[in-house]
């Protein structure tokens, strides 16, 4: 990437010690460019270095405006917006409100630096950060009390669900898992262009706005 613009990425976190350390390492990276900071929600709103970012870090528990409400008044007006939010296991329970609310994924806070350096190159071409060591073991955490709990509402996406191919189910099933299309590809013995076109369909057929949306419909269906 080095001939090519840096990653924009901006950090919505109310500790300063957080922004300060976060910046610090994205900014090690000559492909990742910090292009400004915001403490809360409400700043992250009226900040114009927040809407013209590639990808925004974004703290779930926050004073003013919380990272949930940001990110959904956020995508409302920029919907190219790539957000990841930062988490912490056990506590933050509405962190799943966050994906529902357009987040392209989530991360612990104690995620290595490697993993949280991919997961932004990750969500800003397009994969979400979907690491079965994370995000899956959250999803599960979230959401598998409420499967019991089906009512109408689901209605909706179990028949979006039923309308997948036998092969485009079994895409959305290893998607759940953690794998990458590569990883995909590999497993079942075909190309990475013809995984990526079967994820494009899943995503269509499930009104699903990326990888995240669909996996967490996955689960709340039960399916997964």
């Amino acid at each position: 990437m080095d001939n090519m613009q840096p990653i924009n990425v901006a950090i919505v976190d109310d500790q300063h010690l957080i922004r300060s350390g976060l910046s610090m390492l994205i900014n090690s990276r000559n492909n990742l460019h910090v292009t400004g900071e915001a403490s809360n929600g409400q700043q992250a709103l009226q900040s114009a270095h927040v809407h013209g970012a590639d990808v925004v870090l974004m703290d779930v528990r926050m004073p003013v405006m919380d990272g949930i409400t940001a990110t959904s008044r956020l995508l409302q007006h920029h919907d190219k917006l790539k957000i990841i939010v930062l988490t912490t296991f056990d506590l933050d329970e509405y962190a799943l409100d966050a994906i529902d609310a357009g987040a392209s994924g989530f991360l612990l806070k104690d995620a290595p630096p490697e993993q949280l350096l991919s997961a932004i190159e990750s969500v800003y071409h397009g994969d979400a950060v979907i690491a079965p060591s994370t995000t899956k073991r959250l999803l599960e955490h979230f959401v598998r009390p409420k499967r019991g709990k089906l009512s109408a509402e689901h209605d909706p996406d179990l028949a979006a669900i039923a309308t997948l191919t036998a092969r485009e189910r079994e895409v959305l099933e290893a998607m759940a898992a953690g794998l990458s299309n590569a990883e995909i590809a590999q497993h079942f013995f075909v190309s990475e262009t013809t995984i990526k076109t079967h994820v494009g369909k899943v995503l269509t057929k499930l009104g699903a706005r990326d990888r995240v949306q669909a996996v967490v419909l996955a689960y709340r269906t039960g399916i997964v």
